[in-house]
């Protein structure tokens, strides 16, 4: 009687290889798109603090923004951003309409924040 070998074929070895390449390579993709979305979510919060700030002192100023659209650069948190102001009259004479964009990477959303201050 032949005695048969215990063990993985060729074959069998060449099928186990590939479908741990093909898990190997889905677990790097993935861990490449946490990061982008990670550094993405990372902009947009600092873009959220600088059109905070932003709004801080337009709501603080004593004299009202002037009507109209408004841009610059502001530089925080060790990075430029470009932002856009846009101020305009509501329907009730004492108060003023603010929309700030802020925009702080190539291929990223901007931010955008409304809100209103007394003409005063």
């Amino acid at each position: 009687m032949a005695r048969r070998e215990a063990g993985f074929t060729l074959l069998e070895m060449l099928v186990a290889l590939a479908v741990f390449s093909l898990a190997a390579l889905a677990l790097v993709r993935l861990q490449g798109v946490t990061l982008h979305t990670a550094a993405d979510l990372d902009s947009k919060a600092m873009a959220q603090i600088v059109a905070r700030n932003m709004m801080v002192e337009v709501q603080t100023d004593p004299s009202p923004p002037a009507s109209g659209t408004a841009q610059g650069e502001v530089e925080n948190g060790g990075r430029h951003w470009h932002w856009s102001r846009e101020v305009k009259a509501t329907d009730d004479k004492r108060l003023l309409q603010v929309n700030l964009t802020v925009d702080g990477q190539a291929g990223s959303s901007p931010v955008v924040l409304s809100f209103v201050r007394a003409v005063q």
